[in-house]
């Protein structure tokens, strides 16, 4: 008999355990749900492309009709005088003027530009511009990006290098940090 008591016990001891485990997994999911949820939420601003400065920054009407400054994270495209600059520029226009994008992100550069990922379409402006060979990938803010963009612009700027596709045609491009600074 009382080897029974003890073994019912040790049981209820495990589904005691069990318990607290399932538990604490919810609680940590709700807040994560939360915490993540919510921030990614905050993060997303849509509306529709009226204008492109150049190939990297565009201005958004958004849904509460506001004009915002975009500049696309994770490249630096031309300046305008710069060689393939207006090309640059046209090639994003081509892609997002006068259509519906989303843009992912919150930061504000010290511009007052909203700094984020633009998609249209589904697909990523920033990362097209890096693979026509109009745009660096900008390696001084990659640790901003999520390592899957990090990584897919890396290789996409190597591979629009490798066709000499773009800006790559030229023998030295002069990237555009680079060249803000001589100006």
């Amino acid at each position: 008999m009382l080897g029974r008591q003890k073994y019912h016990l040790c049981c209820l001891l495990q589904l005691t355990r069990i318990a607290w485990v399932v538990k604490f997994c919810i609680h940590y999911l709700a807040l994560s749900l939360l915490l993540f949820g919510a921030a990614s939420q905050a993060a997303t601003t849509t509306g529709m492309v009226i204008g492109v400065s150049d190939g990297d920054t565009l201005t958004l009407l958004d849904n509460s009709q506001t004009q915002r400054k975009v500049r696309l994270s994770g490249i630096d495209a031309p300046e305008k005088a710069q060689p393939h600059g207006e090309q640059s520029k046209q090639s994003l226009s081509a892609m997002v003027f006068g259509k519906t994008v989303t843009v992912e992100g919150g930061k504000t550069d010290r511009y007052g530009r909203t700094v984020g990922k633009v998609l249209v379409g589904g697909l990523d402006a920033c990362l097209e511009q890096i693979k026509l060979g109009l745009a660096w990938h900008y390696k001084a803010y990659e640790n901003e990006q999520p390592p899957v963009d990090r990584q897919a612009y890396g290789e996409a700027e190597k591979k629009a290098k490798a066709s000499r596709l773009g800006l790559w045609q030229d023998a030295q491009p002069i990237p555009p940090w680079e060249w803000r600074t001589v100006k």
